[in-house]
């Protein structure tokens, strides 16, 4: 759950690159920095770490992102650290990144299976979800190997599992709710 501060912050940072005429190119630098965020643990504990001094982290951000990314992100970051928020940087890329795919009406489809699904089955999926939800749709693949067969497909908060894992879990409670009592 992001914070309500998150979430004011990339609504501005929207606004403004809406205003700018830049909006993908700060969806690709919030992409950037959000994957940055997450694979460096010690990056987000410095920002977040009131003992480092705002100009300290600001110099860190400038040599991180200078080069990297717009001049409206770079001044937006800089922005963020004099108002000693840069601790919430990763939360806000994740609302600006929700937010761009509700600006684009993009839904996300997440479809998780074993090993991977065709390109038919990827193709069907897409043509179903936009059929029904009368959107673009981006679908993003996961792999779980405990699934054991089948496929989970997520749209926004519906889920469709058609799995062999879950059919074995519904047999399993089916089996273990036996309405059968004996009479005497």
């Amino acid at each position: 759950m992001q914070s309500r501060a998150a979430i004011r912050y990339a609504k501005a940072v929207i606004e403004l690159s809406l205003e700018k005429g830049e909006l993908e190119k700060v969806y690709a630098d919030m992409q950037m920095i959000q994957s940055i965020c997450k694979a460096s643990k010690d990056l987000q504990l410095l920002l977040e770490s009131p003992v480092v001094k705002t100009d300290k982290k600001q110099d860190i951000l400038k040599a991180i992102f200078t080069g990297k990314v717009t001049a409206l992100t770079l001044s937006f970051l800089m922005i963020l650290s004099a108002k000693k928020r840069e601790g919430l940087l990763k939360d806000i890329a994740t609302s600006f990144i929700d937010q761009y795919y509700t600006h684009k009406n993009i839904l996300r489809t997440v479809i998780t299976s074993v090993s991977g699904v065709s390109e038919s089955v990827k193709t069907k999926v897409k043509a179903l979800v936009k059929a029904s939800y009368n959107s673009e749709i981006e679908i993003t693949e996961e792999h779980d190997a405990s699934l054991i067969g089948g496929f989970i497909i997520k749209v926004g908060d519906k889920q469709i599992n058609t799995s062999v894992k879950a059919k074995l879990e519904k047999l399993k409670r089916d089996f273990s709710d036996n309405p059968y009592i004996p009479e005497f």
